[in-house]
């Protein structure tokens, strides 16, 4: 059995009885926020100094607007705020001249409705009737009750046990929640023992290599064309009160569909492998590629790193483990030094190997290959000396199957299904 989480979203059925305390509490978050951002703009404008989430809670947790939900609630928001500026002043380190840093909860007269997180000590959980107690602070409590009592629906196939967290999501248009869950899941023996080299891009969100010789590609098109249509002016417009709620709920749509293609796309590999017989799959470890070697700030030009800014290759890593686990398939994180600039066929490395950006030709052998394929091969060869079946210059390696996201379906398809031209 393996033991991990999965987070579910879960309808409020009494959504007109508990909107209001959803909403203090939400009101509640934004001011604590709020609060927590002054005092670090401060800390900022005196020394260049950020905070950490240790020394907000050590001085707000006196602050009236600390008491207004429960301790570990009130905990959170300032690990949010935390995390927002530690992530901003990355970025500022690598040179974004777009980053700004996490702005002050405001719209107009009226505070957003902010995420409310509830650890274990602030939840009750009722499996049997499905409902939950989430406790309110102590400046919000009254004589009639001092929790929110909220009644839950999630899909027929969820079964709701062992929560972590509960997180009171607005959505736009009402509340939700978004249950945390520890769950075992039940662990396949491997497919085989065969193994696979994934190399992570930006054009190509990756490329994978089998033990076969054959391998794939997976354009990244869709997510780029998703983030063009929802980004243009008429959608991004923001004002002295912040976003409009069209561009809020563009934002939303852009995420919801970022999260499916990452699902369908790590679910769609994890297939494809066990078809290959794969017990072990090598993909490129990029938590480093901010840092160069002497671990400074890499700056990879106003480009570059607005692009690596929404490249989430550590999340979709995340979910590629969580899912390939599930079928008894170990993922190893693996170093991708020189993969780009090593030939797959005899082993030479050269900076001007790679001509172009999706070609790859070998000075030494000749061989003539889809460069993010190549990288792909020798990711594989990190955790295997095996090397890959027939003639990988001519053949599977230099024309690899491209699958392309169909949005009507929801699933990858090889391209000549979508009606797609090489």
């Amino acid at each position: 059995m393996l033991e991990t989480t999965r987070t579910y979203r879960a309808k409020i059925a009494n959504h007109s009885h508990v909107s209001d305390d959803l909403d203090q509490c939400g009101f509640s978050a934004s001011k604590l926020w709020n609060v927590a951002r002054y005092y670090t703009q401060g800390r900022w404008d005196e020394d260049g100094e950020i905070p950490d989430d240790g020394e907000l809670k050590s001085e707000l947790k006196e602050h009236e607007r600390y008491s207004d939900l429960h301790s570990q609630s009130s905990q959170r928001v300032l690990e949010e705020l935390a995390e927002s500026f530690t992530s901003w002043y990355k970025a500022r380190q690598r040179g974004d001249e777009d980053a700004n840093p996490p702005g002050y909860r405001k719209h107009g007269d009226e505070h957003p409705r902010s995420t409310v997180t509830w650890k274990q000590k602030g939840i009750k959980h009722d499996s049997k009737h499905n409902k939950l107690r989430l406790s309110k602070g102590f400046n919000l409590k009254t004589h009639r009750s001092d929790f929110i009592l909220c009644e839950y629906e999630t899909r027929p196939d969820v079964t709701v046990e062992n929560i972590q967290q509960v997180r009171a999501v607005w959505n736009g248009d009402r509340w939700e929640l978004h249950l945390v869950c520890k769950v075992e899941i039940p662990v396949e023996d491997a497919p085989g023992d065969n193994t696979a080299g994934i190399d992570l891009g930006i054009k190509n969100y990756l490329a994978i290599a089998y033990d076969d010789g054959d391998a794939e590609l997976y354009p990244g098109n869709v997510l780029k064309q998703d983030k063009h249509y929802f980004t243009r002016d008429e959608y991004d417009t923001e004002g002295e009160n912040g976003p409009s709620k069209r561009a809020l709920r563009a934002r939303q749509t852009l995420s919801c569909r970022k999260d499916h293609f990452l699902h369908a796309l790590a679910k769609h590999v994890v297939e494809q492998c066990i078809d290959h017989e794969v017990g072990r799959i090598a993909i490129g470890d990029l938590s480093e590629i901010r840092e160069d070697e002497n671990g400074e700030s890499r700056n990879w030009g106003k480009r570059g790193n607005k692009k690596l800014h929404g490249w989430e290759f550590d999340r979709f890593t995340n979910l590629l483990e969580y899912k390939a686990e599930e079928h008894g398939i170990l993922v190893d994180r693996t170093s991708e030094q020189d993969t780009s600039k090593t030939c797959s066929c005899c082993g030479r490395k050269r900076d001007s190997n790679r001509v172009e950006r999706g070609l790859y030709v070998c000075e030494s052998c000749g061989a003539t290959m889809n460069a993010d394929v190549n990288g792909a091969v020798n990711i594989r060869r990190k955790i295997t000396q095996n090397p890959p079946t027939g003639d990988m210059s001519n053949g599977c390696l230099a024309r690899p199957v491209a699958y392309l996201f169909n949005q009507t379906s929801g699933s990858f398809h090889p391209r000549e299904q979508v009606g797609c031209e090489p």
